[in-house]
């Protein structure tokens, strides 16, 4: 079958190193979304800055690439206007949890029903390799001489403390199993986290594909309803746990929170405005 996001253009020039985890995130989630029978036409894509952010422009779909770190708030606000799309925010460990630190803290308490996925190689690889906010201690850089110094920031530990939807981490080097945790955090009514661990192949030769498989295991079956359980899995710093951690049904998104969908459920893409009003009210600000 016809991948439907595949680009029309043979000869298109992507601009990751070969081996790069990228490439196989990409396939992955061309895979999903097939499995899931979106339409491209259904998808928005939106993105930062970065060489994880440059995803969208590789599939036939809507996107919007943005300014560092500022993702969410796109994604947020393309989903309440028109409720009825697909949106999926990517980026890197660096643009989603660094510069985008803050708006990623209160996309998870807005709860909007967007899927967040994060390619975390564990560095900064479009800017040549300087430490990343998930870098580990002692991890060296031509920045960071004598090796990382701060506590790695702990994106899922985090996401579970504030109630996510949905969290799970996955690791490139088996596709399959992160074509899965993708399809079924898509499909998910709320904020979707995926954390997928994928090698820079050019600036961290520490943090390589036989590191992550040597250093991650799979969770095995438990109740994706403990929220205690969850967190203890996910502070855990021995090897990195792979799976899906916590989910919960039922909880109130966003779009379902604001007051503009009370009474009329019809998206605001397809109101009509009184522009006399919106009018007024421009001019009694002046």
């Amino acid at each position: 079958m016809k991948n439907l996001f595949d680009l029309d253009n043979k000869g298109l020039d992507i601009a990751w190193c070969p081996g790069c985890g990228n490439f196989g995130i990409l396939k992955a989630l061309k895979s999903a979304l097939m499995k899931l029978k979106i339409q491209p036409e259904s998808l928005v894509m939106v993105s930062g800055i970065g060489q994880a952010a440059k995803m969208p422009q590789y599939l036939k779909t809507n996107m919007f690439n943005g300014l560092h770190g500022r993702e969410l708030p796109v994604a947020t606000a393309i989903k309440v206007c028109n409720p009825d799309l697909t949106v999926i925010a990517e980026g890197g460990d660096g643009d989603m949890y660094g510069e985008g630190g803050n708006h990623f803290i209160h996309a998870i308490r807005r709860n909007p029903d967007i899927t967040i996925i994060v390619h975390d190689n564990l560095v900064y690889g479009l800017t040549k390799g300087q430490a990343s906010p998930t870098s580990q201690i002692g991890f060296q850089t031509p920045v960071q001489i004598n090796g990382v110094i701060l506590e790695p920031f702990n994106p899922l530990a985090v996401a579970i403390a504030l109630n996510v939807s949905f969290v799970a981490r996955s690791f490139i080097g088996d596709e399959e199993e992160t074509v899965k945790i993708l399809e079924e955090a898509i499909h998910h009514k709320g904020l979707a986290l995926v954390d997928i661990f994928q090698p820079c192949v050019s600036f961290n030769k520490q943090n390589t594909y036989t590191w992550f498989k040597e250093n991650t295991f799979y969770l095995n079956q438990h109740d994706f309803n403990d929220k205690l359980a969850a967190f203890e899995m996910a502070v855990k710093k021995d090897k990195y746990p792979l799976g899906i951690f916590y989910k919960q049904q039922g909880k109130k998104t966003f779009e379902e929170s604001v007051k503009i969908y009370e009474k009329d459920q019809t998206a605001m893409i397809n109101r009509r405005f009184d522009q006399e009003k919106i009018k007024k009210l421009i001019e009694a600000k002046k």
